[in-house]
């Protein structure tokens, strides 16, 4: 066991080719460096405790009661009837939200199966904080699911743990990242019944990747690229639209195929200039990259996911010589907009009090990230280590 305790983070995702990867189109995804951090400490008490304080939630089961279930149900069935089992383990109130039995309902799920190995489950608590926003397309859950496995796995010595003494930071190597993503899937099938994939990879791995009609495969490392991230709080349905996407391929074939088939060759242009811009980034890329971010914008408003929240948020930076597009589902949600780095700070923060005043969320940070790291205590900034003390 390791009584100092565990600190994990993983980063979110942002998209290139949304919609047009449900069509069998290739889709980039893209670490973004907005993190979720989980601390895991070993307990003597006889309990194991969940603090998700971004949602609300405080649980806390007896180990003693968990270490008599019968969990051979993790080995057979389908997940729908391992997730009803869980839920009876969970024991919820009748109240609780959809999003928070889920998130429960997948920290059981690895804590039960990747522990149970071990001659006795442990005692311990695990704080889980995001900088992500939940339900906005960033890939929340799979961070979330990432940190888990990550840290129970390195508790049980399923995999070794890398940070070595002296150092602010480790991650694991190339053979463990394989378990931890595993495992992660894992997480993502409770939340989400039917995931890609993609998001838990992206987050194990970081950088970017290439995704494909399941196919997964990463690009060279590109340098980490400044974004501002904006959230327009207007919430939509990621089922509802990608159904609505559907309906207008199958009401205008001509006209909405040729689009998707465009929107391909946006992600794979996009992957080129990226794979250059890991040898040896030049100015011409970045006008490039920007092209590529107005032209995939237009085809998502010509797919019908866009949102005037949205139209506001591309003309606002358009004034400002910015490029920007959505990311995700659309219809709301979140947008992305590149920053030169020619661009000077003033003007970045005369963008971001721009987009505040129209009551959006916005956040400065880069893509390209690093995937799943652990941490020391000590190299965490202060407010990270608040919200994790629930201060």
């Amino acid at each position: 066991m390791l009584p100092e305790g565990l600190l994990v983070s993983a980063p979110g995702k942002i998209l290139h080719g949304e919609h047009a990867v449900v069509h069998g189109q290739v889709a980039l995804a893209v670490a973004l460096n907005l993190r979720t951090f989980l601390r895991l400490q070993p307990r003597s008490n006889g309990k194991v405790g969940l603090s998700l304080p971004n949602i609300g939630i405080q649980r806390a089961w007896d180990v003693a009661r968990l270490q008599l279930l019968d969990t051979s149900f993790l080995d057979q069935g389908d997940i729908t009837e391992q997730v009803e089992k869980l839920k009876e383990v969970a024991g919820f109130p009748e109240d609780s939200a959809d999003r928070e039995r889920l998130a429960v309902l997948a920290f059981l799920y690895l804590y039960l199966s990747i522990c149970r190995k071990r001659s006795a489950l442990p005692s311990l608590d695990v704080v889980v904080w995001s900088e992500l926003p939940t339900g906005a397309g960033l890939g929340s859950s799979a961070a979330y699911s990432v940190c888990l496995a990550a840290a129970l796995l390195t508790l049980c010595e399923e995999i070794p743990n890398p940070l070595k003494g002296g150092e602010a930071a480790s991650r694991w190597t190339a053979e463990d990242l394989e378990v931890i993503n595993k495992w992660a899937f894992q997480g993502e099938r409770v939340i989400h019944g039917n995931p890609s994939g993609v998001d838990n990879a992206v987050s194990t791995w970081g950088g970017a990747l290439r995704y494909q009609q399941g196919k997964i495969s990463p690009l060279k490392r590109p340098p980490a690229l400044k974004i501002l991230l904006t959230n327009t709080k207007v919430p939509r349905s990621t089922k509802a639209l990608v159904l609505s996407v559907r309906n207008r391929l199958l009401k205008f074939p001509e006209i909405v195929a040729p689009l998707l088939t465009s929107m391909d060759a946006i992600s794979l242009a996009c992957e080129r200039v990226l794979g250059e811009m890991a040898a040896a980034p030049a100015p011409e890329h970045y006008l490039v990259l920007e092209e590529l971010i107005d032209m995939n914008q237009h085809h998502l408003n010509a797919l019908g996911v866009g949102h005037t929240s949205l139209d506001q948020l591309c003309q606002l930076t358009t004034a400002r010589g910015l490029h920007s597009k959505l990311t995700g589902a659309g219809g709301g949600g979140c947008g992305i907009t590149l920053l030169r780095p020619d661009l000077e700070g003033p003007e970045v923060e005369a963008t971001k009090q721009a987009l505040t005043d129209c009551g959006f969320d916005c956040w400065e940070t880069s893509i390209g990230a690093p995937g799943v790291s652990i941490h020391s205590a000590a190299s965490l900034d202060t407010p990270i280590r608040q919200a994790l003390d629930g201060l």
